[in-house]
Protein backbone atom coordinates (compact mmCIF):
# COMPACT_ATOMS: atom_id res chain seq x y z
CA UNK A 1 0.00 0.00 0.00
CA UNK A 2 2.73 2.26 1.03
CA UNK A 3 5.65 2.04 -1.66
CA UNK A 4 7.47 5.19 -0.95
CA UNK A 5 7.06 7.41 2.12
CA UNK A 6 8.34 11.10 3.13
CA UNK A 7 9.69 11.93 6.30
CA UNK A 8 10.34 15.67 6.50
CA UNK A 9 13.30 16.49 9.63
CA UNK A 10 14.05 19.90 10.32
CA UNK A 11 16.78 18.63 12.88
CA UNK A 12 14.73 19.17 16.05
CA UNK A 13 14.29 16.58 18.59
CA UNK A 14 10.39 17.15 18.33
CA UNK A 15 10.23 16.29 14.90
CA UNK A 16 12.83 13.34 15.52
CA UNK A 17 9.69 11.74 17.48
CA UNK A 18 8.43 10.42 13.94
CA UNK A 19 11.28 7.98 13.93
CA UNK A 20 9.99 5.38 15.71
CA UNK A 21 6.67 5.44 13.72
CA UNK A 22 8.79 5.44 10.50
CA UNK A 23 10.24 1.79 11.77
CA UNK A 24 7.15 0.32 12.85
CA UNK A 25 5.80 0.92 8.75
CA UNK A 26 8.71 -0.23 7.43
CA UNK A 27 8.23 -3.23 9.47
CA UNK A 28 4.22 -3.50 9.45
CA UNK A 29 3.85 -2.59 5.72
CA UNK A 30 7.10 -3.30 4.03
CA UNK A 31 7.75 -0.60 2.50
CA UNK A 32 10.46 -0.26 0.05
CA UNK A 33 11.60 3.32 0.35
CA UNK A 34 11.55 5.93 2.54
CA UNK A 35 13.10 9.23 2.08
CA UNK A 36 14.13 11.66 4.96
CA UNK A 37 14.28 15.07 3.67
CA UNK A 38 14.87 18.23 5.43
CA UNK A 39 14.32 22.03 3.57
CA UNK A 40 16.91 24.64 3.80
CA UNK A 41 15.07 28.01 3.66
CA UNK A 42 17.72 29.74 0.82
CA UNK A 43 20.08 32.86 2.81
CA UNK A 44 18.68 36.22 1.55
CA UNK A 45 20.77 39.56 2.04
CA UNK A 46 19.43 41.91 4.37
CA UNK A 47 19.12 44.98 2.64
CA UNK A 48 21.69 47.61 3.34
CA UNK A 49 24.12 44.65 4.48
CA UNK A 50 27.03 43.35 1.54
CA UNK A 51 29.36 40.84 2.07
CA UNK A 52 29.24 39.22 -1.43
CA UNK A 53 27.87 37.31 -3.40
CA UNK A 54 30.32 34.65 -2.94
CA UNK A 55 29.83 34.53 1.07
CA UNK A 56 26.01 34.44 0.90
CA UNK A 57 27.01 31.21 -1.54
CA UNK A 58 29.43 29.77 0.87
CA UNK A 59 27.19 29.96 3.67
CA UNK A 60 24.16 28.11 1.61
CA UNK A 61 26.56 25.67 1.03
CA UNK A 62 27.30 25.18 4.49
CA UNK A 63 23.83 24.83 5.99
CA UNK A 64 23.00 22.45 3.21
CA UNK A 65 26.38 20.22 3.95
CA UNK A 66 25.66 20.27 7.77
CA UNK A 67 21.62 19.41 6.59
CA UNK A 68 23.36 16.33 4.36
CA UNK A 69 25.25 14.78 7.35
CA UNK A 70 22.15 15.45 10.08
CA UNK A 71 20.02 13.26 7.34
CA UNK A 72 23.09 10.72 6.68
CA UNK A 73 22.70 9.99 10.48
CA UNK A 74 19.40 9.64 10.76
CA UNK A 75 19.56 7.24 7.60
CA UNK A 76 22.65 5.40 9.46
CA UNK A 77 19.81 4.88 12.78
CA UNK A 78 17.62 3.27 11.01
CA UNK A 79 19.23 1.12 8.14
CA UNK A 80 16.78 -2.11 7.43
CA UNK A 81 17.48 -4.44 4.98
CA UNK A 82 15.32 -4.74 2.29
CA UNK A 83 14.45 -1.03 2.18
CA UNK A 84 16.21 1.64 0.69
CA UNK A 85 17.17 5.07 2.62
CA UNK A 86 17.31 8.03 1.16
CA UNK A 87 17.96 11.60 2.04
CA UNK A 88 17.51 15.25 0.06
CA UNK A 89 17.89 18.65 1.30
CA UNK A 90 15.47 20.72 -0.65
CA UNK A 91 16.08 24.58 -0.67
CA UNK A 92 12.70 26.98 -0.78
CA UNK A 93 9.99 27.65 1.70
CA UNK A 94 9.56 24.43 3.78
CA UNK A 95 5.82 23.83 2.52
CA UNK A 96 6.32 24.79 -0.71
CA UNK A 97 9.02 22.38 -1.68
CA UNK A 98 7.59 19.65 0.16
CA UNK A 99 4.42 19.75 -1.55
CA UNK A 100 6.23 19.64 -4.97
CA UNK A 101 8.87 16.94 -4.16
CA UNK A 102 5.73 14.85 -2.66
CA UNK A 103 3.96 15.16 -6.36
CA UNK A 104 7.17 15.38 -8.70
CA UNK A 105 8.73 11.73 -7.05
CA UNK A 106 5.64 9.59 -6.37
CA UNK A 107 5.29 9.96 -2.52
CA UNK A 108 2.65 7.46 -1.27
CA UNK A 109 2.65 8.80 2.67
CA UNK A 110 3.99 11.61 4.52
CA UNK A 111 5.07 10.99 8.55
CA UNK A 112 5.71 14.14 9.76
CA UNK A 113 5.93 15.32 13.83
CA UNK A 114 3.58 18.65 14.93
CA UNK A 115 4.36 20.59 17.76
CA UNK A 116 0.30 20.49 18.62
CA UNK A 117 -0.49 23.90 18.65
CA UNK A 118 -3.56 25.86 18.04
CA UNK A 119 -5.56 29.05 18.04
CA UNK A 120 -3.78 32.35 18.32
CA UNK A 121 -0.16 30.34 18.79
CA UNK A 122 -0.51 28.37 15.29
CA UNK A 123 -2.20 31.30 13.76
CA UNK A 124 0.89 33.59 14.33
CA UNK A 125 3.88 31.05 14.67
CA UNK A 126 2.22 29.10 11.46
CA UNK A 127 2.56 25.52 11.35
CA UNK A 128 4.21 23.60 8.56
CA UNK A 129 2.19 20.21 9.26
CA UNK A 130 -1.33 21.60 8.77
CA UNK A 131 0.40 23.24 5.56
CA UNK A 132 1.05 20.20 4.26
CA UNK A 133 -2.42 18.75 5.80
CA UNK A 134 -4.69 20.61 3.97
CA UNK A 135 -2.68 21.03 0.88
CA UNK A 136 -1.66 17.70 0.23
CA UNK A 137 -3.30 14.78 -1.95
CA UNK A 138 -1.99 11.98 -0.32
CA UNK A 139 -2.31 10.69 3.42
CA UNK A 140 -0.31 12.38 5.53
CA UNK A 141 0.29 11.10 9.54
CA UNK A 142 1.14 13.23 12.06
CA UNK A 143 2.68 12.45 15.13
CA UNK A 144 2.30 14.71 17.91
CA UNK A 145 5.59 15.54 19.80
CA UNK A 146 5.82 14.15 23.20
CA UNK A 147 5.04 16.54 26.40
CA UNK A 148 3.44 19.14 23.92
CA UNK A 149 -0.99 19.82 24.58
CA UNK A 150 -3.57 19.89 22.35
CA UNK A 151 -3.76 23.95 22.63
CA UNK A 152 -7.10 26.22 22.69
Amino acid sequence: MYEKIMVPLDGSELAECVLPHVGVFIKGCHVSNVVFVRVVEPVTEPSGISIGTQKWRERESTRKSAAKDYLDQIKHRLSNKGTELYSEVLVGRVADILADYTEKNNIDLILIATHGRSGVTRWARGSIADKILRFSDIPVLMVRAPGTKGGI
